[in-house]
């Protein structure tokens, strides 16, 4: 099986929807995609990545599938002084590897600037986790600890558009990366792609490997700019 993870291209989010910018990406992705030849699309329910997909469902001939625990991770947001206000997803970096031992699969979520959340953020992160097992076991491969009981190997080809916190979320938990360092570690650009691969080297087990990140192959062909969304532009 081979996963790929799609952020929305460059969002509209007061409407709901995407830019006009974004719907360029999105059209210069459904063409780069036609190439991989899915076998089936998801989507977060949230328009951003509905309309995203539209593209690619159109030129591939595929009807899409709403995917609730794709949507954003929302609702949570809190001050840091000198920052702004942010998300989970969004905490710098200083402020998670400032002091060793550094997060740990299991105690990340212990750092104050997430137990501020913890009447939510343990809760979405459960639902995000289970809802890629679901996902995973119903193409073939059931979840035991951090590798994958093969029950049907493929090499079907899915495809989810979602989000930028939730797709880099969702790679944490195939990978086994502790979530904040993730978060604080990688950026998924609007319209992006992260492919991922069940390498199977038995007959019993399969593990998650990440063989692309982010990447943006569409863009440069069509000669549109990245977007810096959720990022700071000054940076580059």
């Amino acid at each position: 099986m081979i996963l790929y993870i799609v952020r929305h291209a460059d969002p509209d989010y007061d409407n709901g929807t995407i830019t006009q910018q974004g719907h360029r990406e999105a059209e210069a992705l459904g063409e780069w995609m036609v190439l991989q030849k899915p076998d089936k699309l998801y989507s977060s329910p949230l328009g951003r990545a509905v309309h995203t997909m539209e593209y690619t469902a159109k030129r591939c001939g595929l009807n899409g599938e709403q995917l609730e625990w794709s949507a954003e991770i929302t609702g949570m947001y809190q001050e840091i002084e000198g920052v702004g206000k942010v998300t989970p997803f969004n905490v710098p970096g200083e402020y998670i590897l400032d002091k060793e031992p550094f997060p740990a699969h299991d105690n990340w979520g212990e750092n104050p600037y997430f137990t501020v959340h913890q009447d939510q953020l343990p809760a979405r992160i459960d639902e995000i986790r289970r809802g890629s097992d679901e996902l995973l076991e119903k193409h073939g491969y059931r979840r035991v600890g951090g590798r994958y009981e093969v029950l049907r190997p493929n090499k079907e080809r899915v495809a989810v558009f979602c989000h930028g916190g939730l797709g880099v979320t969702w790679l944490a938990h195939l990978l086994q990366i502790p979530i904040s360092i993730a978060w604080s570690g990688f950026w998924l650009a609007p319209s992006s792609v992260t492919t991922v691969v069940m390498d199977q080297r038995s007959e019993q087990w399969a593990v998650p490997r990440c063989i692309g990140l982010g990447e943006t192959p569409h863009l440069y062909k069509s000669g549109l700019p990245l977007q810096y969304r959720g990022i700071p532009e000054d940076l580059f």
